[in-house]
């Protein structure tokens, strides 16, 4: 695929910004190319949980700011920008509404939509030198990709208009105080870890992960009643479905579960 390179390995595949010679910015191109990959994960069986990351230094620099110049010499910058930010949505959508938990694997910055990108992810594991970056106010212009859902919703208004509007560059060690990554990591760690975790959830109960995140995204815009409503829906799923009650029977003969894979 060109920008974005996959590897499987056993019941974790990892998809890979490999644009490393541009601190893996992301054009309309090799944005297109990883909602592909995004969805062919998702479609594929063998697939239990997935990490996303970056080559290199860096997990994402955002929008390809070359390209840019480039339309924004040819008078097509807003033509560009429908077309990217559309893409953007795409790749979002893809991560959240995945029925599968997503690690984002942070080896440097995460930046503009980088850094949307990643926040859209299920567990965020960082290196110790990774830093994250809104960026879009140094260039004047205006976060995509869901950066001003997922801010307010992990830190509260007030911490994201200040995030935003100083366009803060948050080491990792901040953000995982703020919560906006879940582990932080030495960078020679970093590879190695993502794939323990994401090995860890592949072992887990994916049917009820799946639910999990559709709860969590759901709780931010239902009533109490709708959501407990869901709630009830997806327990009555489960119920039906293998997980749950091999999970009983593992606590009855007090042992670890084997989720059908």
């Amino acid at each position: 695929m060109g920008a974005i390179s996959v590897e499987d390995g056993g019941a974790v595949r990892t998809i890979a910004i490999d644009r490393p010679d541009r601190r893996n910015a992301l054009d309309v191109a090799s944005m297109r190319a990883l909602r592909v990959a995004l969805q062919e994960a998702a479609l594929a069986p063998s697939v239990r949980a997935v990490i996303v990351t970056g080559r290199g230094d860096a997990f994402s620099a955002g929008g390809d700011v070359a390209t840019m110049e480039e339309h924004r010499v040819r008078g097509t910058l807003a033509e560009l920008f429908h077309e990217l930010t559309g893409e953007q949505e795409l790749c979002v959508r893809e991560v959240v509404g995945m029925r599968k938990p997503v690690v984002a694997s942070l080896p440097g910055v995460a930046a503009g939509g980088g850094l949307s990108l990643a926040l859209a992810c299920d567990w965020r594991i960082a290196a110790e030198s990774a830093m994250l970056v809104p960026a879009f106010p140094g260039l004047g212009a205006v976060p995509d990709g869901g950066l001003t859902y997922f801010l307010p919703h992990y830190l509260g208004i007030g911490l994201a208009q200040e995030v935003l509007f100083s366009n803060a560059r948050l080491l990792a060690s901040r953000a995982r105080e703020l919560g906006l990554v879940h582990e932080v990591v030495p960078g020679a760690e970093l590879a190695s870890r993502a794939r323990e975790r994401a090995q860890q959830l592949a072992d887990g109960p994916t049917f009820a992960y799946g639910w999990t995140k559709h709860l969590l995204d759901s709780a931010f815009h239902e009533s109490l009643a709708a959501q407990m409503a869901l709630e009830r829906r997806g327990a009555v799923e489960a119920a039906r479905g293998t997980e749950l009650p091999e999970g009983i029977r593992a606590f009855r003969e007090k042992r670890s579960p084997r989720f059908p894979k």
